[in-house]
């Protein structure tokens, strides 16, 4: 028997240089891909997804605030582009020295910021720290108070006005002022009727408030707390000096938009008496020069003018301050 000659693995040739061959069918499949990753459909889609929303944003936002800026500095009836006249600062002297409902809507404006921050933020804060209790039914509590928030405004000033009515309301009939002679009208009264139109606002602006600080609540490190607690701190001093301090990222938000919520006030007055009578705002006086029996829109222009300023001095420093802290993180 003949012994086999032992094989001699066959010495592996190097390969030549340049690009590694790869399969036609790979080369193929991956040069197909890489061109197909948007097809001319596709584009279309991201097209009109990106495009009309930003169409419409610039359209009825940017431009329109840019020709009432314009406006401002004219005299316009709306009828016919002809009858625009430049008449420079005119409108603005008018506004500040002679016009008698000017002071009182700012006034008015100030108000409702004074009572929003000072009334339904506070009771919202409360809320918010005792639905954080993970209390029995707090989802079904949290509804309740939010709901005011979702109803359109205008809906809410007809419910408030079922409410104020002087001859069939709650109020009155509560109160035993729902008798001739005994009236209160709550909303032809200029005394009366701003306050009573604020507690309809402050009664739908609790339940924003509230969410917002549950959400600010839901961020706090449960740690603290117990740190808190193994010091021996109670309930309310753990509040005041650990939880609260952690909420000032949210009540800069919270300030911020009461602030919007008192400077765009429109609804629910005008729904209860259209600005008459004591309850002035400065959107209303927009809304009644420009679309009134006598249109002055480049008077309502400069109004308006005067609400977006006011509004660009409270946004502006709130975004510079969370720019700012964006970097730094």
């Amino acid at each position: 028997m003949t012994a086999t000659p032992a094989q001699v693995p066959e010495t592996a040739t190097a390969p030549a240089p340049g690009p590694a061959p790869v399969s036609p069918t790979k080369s193929g499949k991956a040069a197909h891909g890489h061109a197909r990753l948007l097809t001319r459909r596709d584009r279309i889609t991201l097209a009109l997804m990106a495009g009309v929303p930003t169409i419409l944003h610039v359209a009825l936002v940017w431009l329109t605030a840019l020709a009432s800026i314009a406006l401002a500095f004219t005299t316009w009836d709306g009828i016919g582009f002809d009858s625009i006249k430049w008449v420079g600062l005119q409108n603005f002297r008018e506004l500040f020295t002679s016009n008698p409902q000017f002071w009182p809507a700012v006034e008015h404006n100030v108000i409702w910021f004074v009572v929003l921050i000072l009334v339904p933020t506070p009771l919202g804060l409360f809320l918010a720290v005792q639905l954080d209790k993970r209390i029995r039914f707090s989802r079904v509590y949290q509804t309740a108070f939010f709901l005011p928030v979702v109803i359109s405004m205008a809906c809410i000033g007809f419910v408030w006005q079922l409410v104020y009515n002087p001859d069939t309301g709650l109020i009155n009939s509560i109160i035993g002022a729902n008798e001739p002679g005994h009236y209160i009208d709550w909303i032809g009264d200029p005394k009366l009727n701003l306050w009573a139109i604020l507690i309809a606002a402050s009664w739908r602006h609790a339940g924003y408030m509230m969410i917002l600080y549950l959400a600010g609540l839901k961020s706090v490190d449960p740690s603290l707390r117990e740190a808190s607690a193994l010091d021996g701190a109670n309930e309310w001093q753990t509040f005041k000096n650990v939880i609260f301090p952690t909420l000032r990222p949210t009540n800069t938000v919270v300030l911020v938009v009461t602030i919007i919520e008192a400077l765009r006030a429109f609804d629910l007055v005008f729904v209860f008496n259209k600005g008459a009578q004591g309850t002035e705002l400065l959107s209303i006086l927009v809304t009644n020069n420009i679309i009134g029996e006598s249109s002055r829109i480049g008077y309502g222009s400069a109004i308006a003018v005067v609400l977006l300023v006011i509004s660009l001095a409270v946004i502006i420093p709130y975004l510079i301050a969370t720019f700012r802290k964006e970097r730094s993180a």
